[in-house]
């Protein structure tokens, strides 16, 4: 890879500067620099970085250098210094303002002193390998790649083109489709394509960086489109009441495990309903959606007896096991459920019994 050292005003930058909604790429310096190209994140800047971009530049104080790749045609890609880069064009193109003055509203003399600032930026060319292995190098600093942007560098192709397209958006995330679908369902910052991750790894077993290399240059994303679409189409068929509290479940995991199960949905939300309402036992209620399913209690967090309760119960039953009679220390006894939690047992003193390490044990096991 060669590298050269260039200076370039914010004049020429901003020459010929389009970014375009609908296909979400961006040009600047006349045309000829793809600033967006399809290795490259969205533009994540907060209001208060991309202000300090633009108050650096008006104080002519000097910005870290940007790196841009020059290409056989003599076209460039930007590879390092995205955000600075929009941050400066979007102010000049009059998208936003700072300290209440936009771009147009400074005086002429602040303008100029704005268009004339220049940027050092190096000029590398190279192989795509070179190209990418370079990024990965670069971007060590600054505003990092979260780990899916980083994959989504290392494998560019059509496929993740066309994957941000339904998981991610250069904008805003209401403007994201897996956003308007499953926001409701979902955490994570679907513009650090955060949604996307999660949609790989319910689809291949957690292995999103195998699937992404295996499926690099495919012609489109429409296969995990399209089992996002099931998942999520499956849960709200058979979750028949949305609560907030379904935000962040492991829906891939329930979808993969029992979309093939006939389930009554009716009995299923009454089942949920009757669960919520034990507040004494249940301290995880969003375990209660994997509980219904699997029926594995590890879910729920069931509370266990208080110390009072254990003490008072250990004195009543004078300090020995209700199974087998053993006196016991209050160390080794062991507070249980009369009735199990599965069978409708609390976690209240009426249902509690002190046994022995060996007597629970066997009790767990039948």
């Amino acid at each position: 890879m060669t590298i050269e050292l260039k200076s370039i005003s914010v004049r020429d930058l901003f020459a010929g500067y389009n970014d375009d909604i609908e296909t979400g790429a961006v040009v600047g310096f006349g045309g000829k620099l793809n600033i967006r190209p399809k290795y490259q994140r969205e533009f994540v800047y907060k209001e208060e970085q991309r202000n300090k971009v633009i108050d650096t530049v008006m104080k002519g104080f000097p910005l870290n250098v940007f790196y841009w790749v020059k290409n056989e045609d003599d076209d460039f890609e930007l590879l390092d210094g995205q955000q600075r880069t929009i941050s400066i064009c979007q102010y000049l193109n009059g998208d936003y303002s700072v300290n209440s003055l936009y771009f147009y509203n400074l005086p002429d003399d602040k303008q100029e002193q704005i268009l004339n600032y220049e940027l050092m930026v190096y000029w590398c060319s190279g192989t795509d390998s070179e190209k990418l292995d370079w990024f990965q190098v670069i971007n060590i600093t600054g505003e990092k790649l979260s780990p899916q942007e980083l994959l989504s560098a290392i494998y560019s192709g059509t496929w993740a083109t066309s994957a941000r397209k339904y998981f991610s958006h250069s904008r805003s995330a209401s403007s994201c489709p897996a956003y308007q679908l499953a926001s409701k369902y979902m955490t994570g910052d679907v513009v650090r394509q955060e949604y996307l991750a999660t949609a790989i790894r319910w689809l291949n077993n957690g292995d999103i960086k195998g699937y992404m290399a295996a499926h690099q240059h495919d012609p489109n994303a429409n296969a995990l489109w399209n089992y996002f679409n099931a998942v999520i189409n499956w849960t709200e068929s058979t979750f028949i009441v949305y609560r907030p509290l379904m935000k962040g479940v492991d829906w891939g995991y329930l979808y993969n495990n029992f979309k093939d199960k006939v389930t009554d949905t009716e009995e299923l939300e009454n089942r949920i309903k009757a669960l919520l309402e034990d507040e004494e036992t249940i301290t995880a209620t969003k375990g209660i959606y994997y509980y219904v399913f699997d029926g594995d209690e590890k879910h729920l967090s069931i509370r266990a007896f208080d110390k009072a309760t254990k003490t008072a119960v250990f004195e009543k039953q004078n300090h020995k096991c209700a199974k087998c009679g053993k006196t016991i220390s209050f160390s080794e006894a062991q507070a249980d459920h009369i009735t199990p939690f599965a069978k409708g047992g609390r976690t209240i003193a009426e249902n509690c019994q002190i046994l022995c390490a060996d007597c629970n044990r066997r009790k767990s096991d039948a």
